[in-house]
């Protein structure tokens, strides 16, 4: 990426972009255009933080080997990584004492569901939760996935690990590699409540859901009082 120097003001390309549509007024124009400029710097400083995170330093080895319940049986966590240098884990929400899976969790899952196969080109992108595996191929069933790759944490030793060391029923996105013969921690999604904003609900920077990112774009955004939901029959919850 070019170095922030050598790059063109944001108000500047702004400025060249030259978009106009039916009827609207100068105010709305001067007010997008300022907008305009800011979005180039959100784009600017998403690549700045993603150039950041590619250079991080080697993390943690595993401390353990983990073993997870999959479709076929029993699966090492070597297993999990295929053909491919890198293995992102998404941990489900799904526990034991669910009666069903979180609705959040379940909405972001139905998207990278579509998104699975051209994930799979890149990396190994695979979904833990702590219920049996049974319980979660049933469930994915009826939803109609057809790509996401599902495990159980039975043991919960990776959960402890990396989720919640007191096997809490909580998500995390963990991203390892497997380098030189050894699987090393390479990063986690890190904010929670204790870095929330004032107002906001806790988030991750990019949120990790298109939901929001499709609605952040609208008149309405995201809300402060709705949530997604399993269904939305009449007596869904």
């Amino acid at each position: 990426m070019p170095s922030q120097s050598t790059l063109a003001p944001a108000t500047e390309l702004a400025r060249k972009n030259g978009v106009r549509f039916p009827n609207e007024s100068g105010e709305y124009r001067a007010a997008r255009d300022a907008l305009l400029a800011e979005e180039i710097e959100l784009r600017r400083h998403i690549e700045r933080v993603a150039e950041q995170r590619r250079a991080l330093p080697p993390g943690g080895e595993l401390p353990r080997r983990y073993t997870f319940d999959g479709p076929d049986g029993p699966a090492d966590f070597e297993s999990l990584f295929g053909d491919k240098t890198t293995l992102a884990i998404y941990s489900w929400m799904y526990g034991p004492a669910r009666a069903q899976p979180c609705p959040m969790c379940t909405s972001l899952l139905s998207a990278w569901d579509g998104e699975a196969l051209d994930i799979g080109q890149h990396i190994a992108l695979v979904v833990v939760a702590r219920s049996p595996i049974e319980r979660l191929l049933a469930f994915k069933e009826q939803r109609g996935w057809r790509n996401l790759r599902l495990y159980s944490d039975t043991r919960g030793d990776y959960t402890r690990d990396y989720v919640s060391a007191e096997d809490a029923d909580m998500p995390a996105f963990n991203v390892f590699s497997r380098r030189d013969g050894k699987i090393r921690h390479f990063w986690s999604g890190e904010m929670g409540s204790v870095t929330a904003d004032p107002g906001q609900d806790p988030r991750g920077a990019p949120d990790l859901m298109p939901l929001w990112t499709v609605l952040d774009c609208t008149p309405e955004g995201r809300g402060s009082d709705w949530y997604p939901k399993l269904s939305y029959s009449e007596t869904s919850t």
